[in-house]
């Protein structure tokens, strides 16, 4: 049986130029994240949560990439929860899993049922979902013996986070690359923290992985993240290189030129205290070169 045009042009495809660069540069972001945030040490067990959407199955592909080549040896299972919404496809995954070569676990939880029950109809399921599912991952990962969790968010899931807690929340808050799961046991880690959604689908849609959709509350998003995610594409349409300085920003804090007493002694601050950048909360790096300059000038002229 032949295969389909669709099938025939991604295989194609996989092996041009422009998909080959995507996919070094896919390749050399998680590399990248996995060093800055020491994510994988040399025997490390690393469980990768695939979901069956675009951005897991892009993670599985990269770290087992990466395993190849990389300069400390770690072992990679994949791992995904079934949690029984109608019709999901029980077979693809393993099927994939088995295709490709990797270690997997096969986890089967009726979350679904305990979601619509606990949820009014019509409500967003998305806040006990995720907490069933937490719960449940990091058991698999006990029962695997894996020191770190691998999830699937990506910089703009990082993104949209941070603006749902600036916007809805009071909090200067996103999604760290690398945290302590909630039950004190795990690692949990995001290689993807320095790849661009719009990459990943390219990737994926290239790769002609299986995706499953999520039926449960993949077509009810969050109305909040909906609105977060259309302000930050239409930023990236109207001003290009604005995301790229968002992203730089959560690397590059000043805490002495914020408000949390927490991170700076604002209280005990003096004449005296050392603070990282002056009185140029506002100025660009040369503005503020050229206005110090003008401010000697002054200095000098009035003394004369």
């Amino acid at each position: 049986m032949n295969a389909s045009p669709a099938v025939v042009e991604s295989t194609e495809n996989r092996f041009s130029n422009t998909f080959l660069r995507l996919k070094k540069k896919l390749e050399r972001g998680v590399g990248k994240a996995i060093a800055d945030y020491n994510m994988i040490e040399d025997g490390d067990t690393v469980m990768v949560c695939v979901s069956g959407g675009k951005d897991s199955f892009t993670l599985l592909s990269c770290l087992l990439a990466l395993r190849e080549r990389a300069p400390v040896d770690f072992r990679v299972i994949a791992m995904n929860l079934d949690q029984r919404q109608p019709g999901f496809p029980a077979d693809v995954l393993p099927a994939y899993f088995e295709s490709i070569g990797v270690e997997y676990r096969i986890v089967t939880e009726d979350t679904y049922s305990i979601v619509k029950d606990k949820i009014p109809e019509g409500k967003t399921t998305c806040s006990l979902c995720s907490r069933l599912r937490r719960g449940i991952i990091y058991r698999t990962a006990r029962e695997l013996g894996a020191t770190r969790i691998a999830l699937g968010h990506h910089r703009d899931d990082i993104l949209e986070t941070l603006f749902l807690n600036l916007f809805f929340g009071g909090r200067l808050k996103a999604m760290p690359p690398k945290l302590v799961s909630d039950d004190g046991a795990h690692m949990v880690i995001r290689p993807l923290a320095y790849c661009e959604e719009a990459e990943i689908a390219r990737f994926a849609r290239t790769m002609d992985f299986p995706i499953i959709p999520c039926n449960l509350c993949g077509s009810q998003e969050n109305a909040q993240r909906k609105q977060i995610k259309s302000m930050l594409q239409n930023w990236a349409r109207e001003h290009p290189g604005r995301i790229e300085s968002i992203a730089t920003a959560l690397a590059h804090v000043v805490p002495s030129h914020l408000a949390d007493s927490r991170l700076f002694d604002f209280v005990g601050m003096t004449r005296d205290t050392p603070v990282a950048e002056g009185d140029i909360a506002f100025d660009r790096p040369e503005m503020a070169v050229a206005a110090t300059e003008a401010i000697r000038f002054v200095t000098n002229s009035s003394r004369a």
